[in-house]
């Protein structure tokens, strides 16, 4: 018997005296707490996502039109990238400008093999301003899960403000529970018992959002 099997008996024990018309706990526990905290317009609430992620040590980046390949492209030539991983969906067009070699996502890929890429740029499911967090889904333009966990430098490129919600529950609401999720708040990092931080322990040591939509370009954070 597999830890499933196990895990589902016990579940099936536990309700076997639940009678049939009780009310699903959907129904029966109300559901009123706030769903977001204020009023905010939608620039607004980029606005709090660029400050929250900034924050969180982010480097944040604003970029409007066609200007995603030239700024992605500095992004990674500031890093001194030489290969970048690529999700299958992502945008070609997003790497035109670039000059690294674009490594594809390949499941035969060791742990080791893609810690010697320099970078990987994605793009998102969510992003949610009140946390400043980034989800990721596993969505075509995002790939799997280790690409974005085992590179040292991620570029994420939000779409504003179609790809950005005010709040967790909102999020929750656009996110399919049964696919891999991802949430990145800030580059990865842990502290010892002094509180010396230390970044990139089970993640990349930076990470840089393109907010993509805002009027002009710039850097925060």
């Amino acid at each position: 018997m597999s830890s499933r099997e196990r895990i589902l008996g016990r579940v099936r024990r536990a309700l076997a005296d639940v009678p049939p018309d009780e009310r699903p706990y959907e129904e029966s526990v109300p559901r009123e707490y706030l769903r977001r905290h204020g009023e905010r317009t939608a620039e607004q609430t980029v606005e709090l996502l660029a400050a929250n992620l900034a924050d969180y040590r982010a480097v944040v980046h604003r970029c409007a039109g066609d200007e995603v390949p030239d700024l992605v492209a500095w992004l990674l030539a500031a890093h001194g990238a030489r290969e970048v991983l690529v999700p299958p969906g992502l945008p070609p067009w997003w790497l035109a400008a670039a000059d690294a070699v674009r490594i594809p996502d390949r499941a035969a890929d060791t742990a080791a093999r893609l810690d010697r890429v320099d970078s990987v740029v994605t793009g998102c499911a969510v992003a949610i301003a009140e946390t400043g967090t980034i989800v990721l889904d596993g969505s075509p333009d995002q790939g799997r899960r280790r690409i974005s966990l085992v590179p040292d430098h991620h570029i994420c490129v939000v779409r504003v403000p179609d790809q950005v919600v005010a709040s967790v529950p909102q999020a929750l609401e656009r996110l399919d529970p049964a696919r891999p999720l991802t949430w990145i708040s800030g580059p990865s990092a842990t502290s010892d018992i002094e509180l010396d931080r230390v970044e990139g322990v089970h993640g990349p040591r930076k990470l840089e959002v393109v907010l993509w939509g805002s009027a002009g370009r710039g850097t925060a954070g």
